[in-house]
């Protein structure tokens, strides 16, 4: 398997692998960072090019999580290792408690550990939901969103494509949030968010707005 960065959110990632002694044979992938010496892991194989990771994945694994956590650089590096044979793939830890009915996972999800989500619930592609997250009932999050630890997703609530949810944010019932959104940490959302601003504070307030 491989891992899509080597960095930050990546190392997190290996626990998810490690939890189910399966890390024996991963590598990372990196053609931003291209110092391998600043890797903590002498175990894991760094591949530095998209012709590297093709020759990963017709010989040895197709499959590749993302390792990184912002959500237009989710999107751009699937489009990258999609476009060399790789095929998406979810990590979702063990101590992830899921609930059974009517829950729909699309690929690509990061689900980390101790994360609660309930039953109606949809979490669409290259999501990342980070530690300690609660996502209630009848939830849906878009496309290439991250939610950052903490934060709690209260019944109801939709949340767009490629927005950022802050550490321990609280989103209200049935509140709607754009597209391209970033919900600043402890931010108390309690009224609608449009596509493309920055809101933050208790309640969140709009502090920015952005073309695209």
């Amino acid at each position: 398997m491989l891992i899509a960065g080597a960095k930050r959110h990546a190392v997190e990632v290996i626990q998810l692998f490690v939890q189910n002694n399966e890390h024996k044979n991963l590598c990372f992938f990196d053609d931003i960072n291209t110092d391998n010496s600043l890797f903590l892991y002498d175990e894991f194989e760094i591949l530095n090019s998209l012709q590297s990771a093709k020759k990963y994945f017709k010989a040895v694994d197709s499959r590749f999580v993302l390792g990184l956590g912002n959500p237009k650089l989710r999107m751009i590096l699937t489009d990258k290792l999609e476009k060399e044979g790789g095929i998406l793939t979810s990590a979702i830890s063990n101590s992830a408690l899921i609930g059974s009915y009517n829950i729909k996972l699309s690929l690509g999800l990061n689900i980390m550990n101790f994360v609660t989500i309930s039953n109606n619930s949809i979490i669409k592609k290259g999501t990342l939901i980070n530690s300690y997250v609660s996502v209630h009932h009848d939830v849906i999050i878009g496309e290439f969103c991250e939610v950052s630890p903490h934060a709690v997703l209260l019944g109801g609530v939709k949340v767009g494509d490629y927005t950022s949810i802050g550490a321990n944010a609280t989103i209200l019932p049935n509140i709607k949030i754009g597209c391209n959104v970033k919900v600043g940490a402890g931010a108390v959302v309690t009224k609608d968010l449009p596509d493309n601003c920055t809101a933050v504070g208790v309640p969140a307030k709009i502090i920015q707005k952005r073309i695209s």
